[in-house]
């Protein structure tokens, strides 16, 4: 079971760590001053890594949306762990990134990056998938859990799940001896977890997609829940820009936002093409995974929905959520309650700058929602991706 390893090792975790203080990111930043300087109409670069919350990027550059919008794109660069996008973007190399919720709020008030969130990349498009003889999350008890980074949605999730069920999460050396409520939680490249979990180092994992999908094409695990299923239409990636693009390039960044909305809308009506040209055998071969394990994510059989109903993966039926979808709007209420959940997350690593966070200052300070707001007007509003014509929303919750 080779797979090619486009995330992070440990070596890329401690970097990211040292990156995203405030003298580390100093020299970065130091670099994006004179890039910007030197460049002031830098195209679109993208960086992303290759698992389906690229999505909409992908698709704008594709299919020539950014162009459309009469402004110039250069292929995306495919990265290989998030240290690596963190770093092309602080230095300036790239100026559009998807990245995990969790983890704008670290780079933003962890290390002072000058960046905002401008609009969600998809919603759901993650899972927590357990060896095939596990029924029930309690199993896990006494057992490794990967998660794919401590700032994660994956992370703040499954902790609250493991709560709910009478477990405890721990963090803990490799064999160190456990307590029948303990789960240890360990952090693991994406690629390397199919392969943990079929040796049974580990008795289960949750990731991004297609990652879970992987785990139910080779046998090696089953999906115990979707992340969509426990935390309704919450953002996992969103996209990061820099706020001197944001304050000196107003009309390219309205651009770029229409581009990424647009590529919203088309994946919904396109599911099945997008999963193609997303795939290793795709024109622009954007990510190592098969058009097959692609569509069991994007535009999975309408019979395939029955069976995770009958096994418990879903359980919030009435809300009729997609594996993963796409809608651009970053609803003040989810950073509110993300940051909120994120001071009672175990983290490890310095993570002292939460305790100080007001959940309110950072949904109006983390978030630049006005060109999202256009673009969304400029497609017919918010419920031309099925929602209620609002900007706000009540979180839901199916722990």
């Amino acid at each position: 079971m080779c797979l090619d390893d486009f995330t992070h090792t440990r070596r890329d975790i401690l970097k990211l760590s040292a990156m995203l203080t405030a003298a580390g990111a100093l020299p970065l930043l130091a670099s994006l001053q004179a890039r910007a300087a030197a460049e002031p109409d830098a195209p679109v670069r993208i960086g992303y890594l290759p698992i389906t919350d690229a999505t909409p990027l992908l698709v704008a550059h594709n299919n020539g949306l950014f162009e459309e919008q009469g402004i110039k794109a250069e292929r995306p660069v495919l990265l290989r762990s998030w240290a690596q996008v963190i770093e092309a973007f602080i230095s300036g190399q790239v100026n559009v990134i998807h990245l995990l919720s969790p983890m704008t709020v670290w780079a933003r008030y962890g290390s002072k990056v000058p960046a905002k969130v401008v609009a969600w990349n998809h919603v759901g498009g993650s899972g927590l998938t357990v060896a095939p003889h596990i029924s029930d999350v309690k199993q896990l008890g006494g057992q490794s859990i990967a998660i794919p980074f401590w700032y994660s949605i994956h992370n703040v999730v499954v902790q609250q799940l493991f709560r709910d069920n009478g477990l405890q999460p721990v963090t803990r050396a490799v064999g160190s001896p456990l307590a029948a409520n303990e789960v240890n939680l360990v952090v693991m490249p994406p690629s390397d977890m199919p392969p943990a979990l079929a040796t049974q180092r580990i008795a289960g994992y949750i990731v991004a997609e297609p990652f879970n999908a992987l785990a139910e094409d080779l046998k090696v695990g089953r999906v115990q829940r979707f992340t969509g299923d426990l935390w309704r239409n919450h953002a996992c990636c969103v996209v990061f820009m820099h706020e001197h693009d944001l304050n000196n390039r107003p009309e390219w960044s309205q651009k770029v936002v229409n581009a990424i909305v647009k590529a919203q809308l088309w994946t919904r009506d396109h599911r099945a093409e997008a999963a193609q040209l997303l795939a290793k055998d795709g024109h622009n071969r954007y990510t190592p995974h098969s058009s097959s394990v692609l569509q069991r994510v994007l535009a999975p059989a309408i019979s395939e929905r029955a069976g995770y109903e009958a096994d418990g993966a879903i359980q919030q039926v009435s809300w009729d959520e997609q594996r993963i979808d796409f809608q651009p709007y970053p609803f003040p209420s989810y950073t509110e309650e993300l940051v909120t959940r994120l001071k009672s997350t175990l983290i490890q690593g310095d993570n002292q700058f939460l305790a100080a966070l007001d959940p309110k200052h950072v949904a109006a300070d983390l978030v630049d929602d006005r060109f999202v707001k256009n673009s969304i007007g400029a497609v017919g509003g918010l419920k031309a991706f099925g929602l209620p014509d609002s900007f706000e929303r009540t979180e839901e919750f199916g722990f």
